[in-house]
């Protein structure tokens, strides 16, 4: 038992922050060539072992931070992303994000932004 992490008998929970990118904003990877559309937000990480463990380790991002769900694009292809806060930045080009799924998500881009869907189309 880390006595650091617990407080009467009860596991403290790492601070939350508060998400940096919003869905809808549209946002390019620091590193790699690709931009995307924002659709879903996790407050720190929440994916697999495996896929954290499979990024070198030199790069590796760290767990306590937003990590964002994107319909994303590169010059040959589309695809969804899962990102990291501090490997994103603002996209400030206002060109669309040409992904098939993004008119399930949001009904239209405006000044930059994409507009979410009151629901999702069926």
């Amino acid at each position: 038992m880390n006595i650091a992490n617990q407080t009467a008998g009860t596991a403290v929970e790492p601070p939350m922050r508060k998400a940096k990118f919003a869905i809808g904003q549209v946002v390019k990877h620091r590193i790699y060539p690709f931009r995307g559309v924002i659709f879903d937000v996790d407050p720190v990480f929440a994916n697999t072992e495996e896929w954290l463990s499979s990024i070198p380790e030199e790069v590796r991002p760290r767990r306590d931070q937003p990590f964002y769900h994107l319909l994303a694009e590169n010059a040959q292809t589309t695809y969804v992303a899962y990102v990291s806060e501090q490997n994103l930045l603002a996209d400030e080009t206002g060109k669309p994000v040409r992904h098939e799924q993004v008119p399930h998500f949001f009904k239209e881009l405006k000044r930059g932004q994409y507009v979410s869907r009151d629901r999702a189309l069926n």
